[in-house]
């Protein structure tokens, strides 16, 4: 399995209200330092991780449009040099559709970016107010035209569940993001998220959620629309034509070991995780005085491990192998589920058990985070 590689660059060009980097706005930035320090924490890892192929690198943040080309560049020239390359790398940026971000894509595609997800959120401005974006439909669906004259691959993402959110208006929007042609698409169900602004207009009565049954009415219609535009799901919320899934995140579904750099970014290297420090100083510090940005590294027990594989993998339309998993981390497969469940499940539906291969069906996918917690062996879970 290929080795990924996410850079995190955690400074946002506005606040959002779910950015977990708001205090990381910043009208200036020493990008020579940011530079030195990105290539310093990158080539630790890759002292770690060297013999393994790269397949694929992901910019993410915070707001990673806004960086120099030329330190994007720098990022994937030295990425070439430490670890043997894919012959088709996928190279992914992040980027909000905003017109000084769009801007920059010209630049960023002969720096070596070869496909970039679009932050569009929605294709209604009542809607992206209440998402807090600061872009309207037009500057959005401006910044998609310039993505994909400059890019052969383009992704976006909508949001869509939201309070008083009709079948047809959401039928009628998905009908136009089809229309753009892009080969991805993320599909989102807006989540309240503990501790968010959304949270506390929940808690105070100023929102209503939409409720759990006209939320999988829309998850249903947006399946047989994507079905039917020849852009199936190949994970719960993401979407591609055949070939053209993001291969960087399936590197995490499929349970690969990924290289996280940059302030807060998570990795998984041999059986440890690894976690930079969060706060952008504390990470510039530590690279400062120890080379990297590591705030630690744990081992995971085999246990653990599998529990991980398989709450990823389960996410896949494509499922898990559980013959495979098991013979990876040393267990048996009967034992890495809950076999009562998986019967249970699989008379109604939810599932599909075939030899080894253990699938959830469109109609539990809705039902996903209840479907894992039941199947996954509690010995796994509490290892």
């Amino acid at each position: 399995m290929a080795l990924a590689l996410y850079i995190h660059w955690p400074f946002c060009a506005r606040k959002c209200p779910y950015c977990d980097f708001n205090s990381h706005v910043r009208a200036d930035v020493d990008q020579k330092a940011w530079r030195d320090a990105l290539l310093a924490d990158l080539a630790h890892e890759a002292s770690l991780t060297g013999g393994q192929k790269l397949g694929s690198i992901f910019f993410g943040g915070g707001t990673p449009s806004l960086m120099l080309p030329e330190t994007v560049a720098a990022l994937i020239d030295a990425a070439a040099r430490h670890w043997q390359v894919a012959n088709d790398i996928e190279i992914t940026l992040e980027a909000n559709p905003s017109s000084v971000e769009a801007a920059n894509f010209a630049a960023l595609a002969a720096a070596g970016v070869n496909r970039v997800s679009l932050g569009l959120q929605s294709l209604d401005d009542r809607a992206l107010k209440f998402l807090g974006r600061l872009h309207d439909v037009d500057e959005g669906l401006a910044a998609l035209a310039t993505a994909q004259r400059h890019f052969a691959r383009v992704s976006f993402d909508l949001i869509y569940a939201l309070p008083g959110q009709s079948p047809a208006a959401w039928e009628a929007e998905l009908a136009r993001a089809l229309g753009f042609g892009t080969s991805h698409l993320s599909l989102y169900q807006l989540t309240i998220e503990p501790g968010t602004r959304f949270a506390t207009l929940v808690r105070d009565g100023s929102l209503d959620p939409l409720a759990d049954d006209p939320a999988a009415e829309l998850f249903a219609l947006t399946r047989a629309m994507t079905d039917a535009a020849g852009i199936p799901a190949y994970e719960i919320s993401n979407h591609a034509r055949p070939g053209e899934q993001s291969r960087h995140n399936l590197a995490y579904w499929r349970y690969s070991d990924y290289a996280g750099v940059g302030p807060g970014a998570h990795g998984r290297r041999g059986g440890m995780a690894t976690l930079r420090h969060k706060k952008p100083e504390n990470w510039l510090e530590a690279v400062a005085r120890q080379g990297h940005g590591l705030n630690g590294e744990t081992s995971l027990s085999a246990a653990e491990q599998a529990a991980e594989a398989l709450l990823m993998g389960l996410r896949l339309g494509e499922g898990i192998d559980l013959g495979a998993i098991a013979d990876r981390f040393g267990f048996t497969a009967d034992t890495l589920v809950v076999p009562e469940k998986v019967g249970l499940y699989a008379r109604l539906g939810l599932i599909e058990r075939a030899g080894r291969r253990l699938t959830v069906t469109p109609a539990g996918m809705p039902l996903l985070d209840a479907l894992l917690a039941e199947l996954v062996a509690a010995a796994l879970v509490s290892a």
